[in-house]
Formats: structure tokens, C-alpha cells, sequence
């Protein structure tokens, strides 16, 4: 029998992250189309209408029940507004070990909202879930995804080198494929000891309560 994660919902002060639904479809579609996501993440080029609406309508839910982690929807807990996304994927649920991965829209960018909703899953998991590791992996050159894994009491733990493919800018204005390293990080329940009262005292959020 495959192991699942539950259909759940977390709240900190400013975000709610929950399952996709159809009304995310055009947010999600706009966020995608981003050049810094285009350029770090393997994701289609040019993504589409027709790609959003797959995920938000299905494919974001096979994650879950086909025992592969989770992927959740961002949004500011006042406006509702898609922020971001945030999925678990690759878990192993023998060793309770998952890798996260996550997307800020350009408009949310710098407001902290990566860091806050990472961790609120990352106290989740090793307080309800009993997992035991997290793990990152970052583009050598992706400094703001680098800042996110910081912040929140991630250690580095070595280099996959030329194992990613990211996309850059060509004379033309096209993208074309680049091969770059990876730096791999981790997050042990022991990590988070002081961490979530330093970030709600620089940001002004707590964490977080889930249903």
C-alpha cells in the first residue's frame, strides 16, 4: 500500500497554502511565464494555459496520492492571491526524507514569502509527519533560492556537479540550455531550533496551525 501524505491545509499569519483549485489557473499560468522560472526550473517553455490548467486541475493532485510528496498552493491569507507554490516530491517514506521545492511570483518576490512557507511545512512534517530530513537543491548561480535555504537553517552539504540544466538569455532574446552544478541542503528537526523566532522577528509572522 502507497504511503500518503493527508489532504491538508497550513496557515501562518500571512499565508495559507492549500490544494490547487481552478480559480488559481490564470496566476498560475502568469507565474510560470517568468523569466527567472523559466531560466532555474525545468519546467515547459513557454508555458502555457493548457500546462497550468493540467496542474492546477490534476496533476498537482497525483502527487499526493500517488505517494510522491505534495504540492501546495501560496496565497496571502488577506487577498487570497497566488504568491507562489510549494511541492514536496521525491519521498522516501521508509528513511522519512522528502526534497521541497518551491516558486515565488515576480510580484511577491522579496516580501519573505518563500522562507515562511517552507518552514511551516518543514514544522509539519517533523512534528506531525515524524520525517527526518529535507532536502534542497539549488542552482549554483540561483543566489535567491540559495538566501531562502540560509534563512530558514538549512546546511550545505556538498555539490552535484553539472547536474541541472538551467536555460539562459540568448543574443536573439531566445533561451538556450546551460549545464550547472547543484548544491544540495538539508533540514533535520534539531535545524529549526531559534529558527522561527528569529524570521517572525525580522518579518512579523508566527507559525503555523494546520487542518
Amino acid at each position: 500500500m502507497t504511503s500518503t501524505f493527508p489532504d491538508i491545509s497550513i496557515s501562518t499569519d500571512r499565508l495559507v497554502l492549500r490544494p490547487f483549485d481552478e480559480a488559481d489557473i490564470p496566476a498560475l499560468a502568469e507565474m510560470m511565464t517568468d523569466e527567472m522560472v523559466t531560466a532555474w526550473t525545468a519546467l515547459p517553455h513557454p508555458y502555457t494555459t493548457a500546462h497550468a490548467r493540467a496542474w492546477a486541475t490534476g496533476k498537482a493532485a497525483a502527487v499526493r496520492t500517488e505517494g510522491r510528496g505534495i504540492a501546495l498552493a501560496v496565497t496571502e491569507f488577506l487577498t487570497q492571491r497566488l504568491v507562489g507554490t510549494l511541492h514536496l516530491d521525491h519521498t522516501d517514506w521508509r528513511i522519512r526524507s522528502t526534497e521541497v521545492g518551491y516558486v515565488t511570483a515576480p510580484w511577491a518576490r522579496g516580501e519573505g514569502y518563500a522562507s515562511e512557507s517552507v518552514l511551516a511545512v518543514a514544522q509539519w512534517l517533523f512534528r506531525d509527519q515524524h520525517f527526518e530530513r529535507i532536502e534542497l537543491r539549488t542552482a549554483a548561480d540561483n543566489t535567491a533560492s540559495q538566501q531562502v535555504a540560509q534563512k530558514i537553517g538549512c546546511i550545505s552539504e556538498g555539490v552535484l556537479r553539472n547536474a541541472w540544466i538551467a536555460r539562459s538569455r540568448t543574443e536573439d532574446g531566445g533561451w538556450t540550455d546551460i549545464r550547472t552544478d547543484l548544491i544540495v541542503w538539508s533540514l533535520l528537526p534539531e535545524d529549526l531550533e531559534g529558527v522561527p523566532g528569529r524570521l517572525a522577528d525580522a518579518n512579523g509572522f508566527s507559525y503555523p496551525e494546520w487542518n
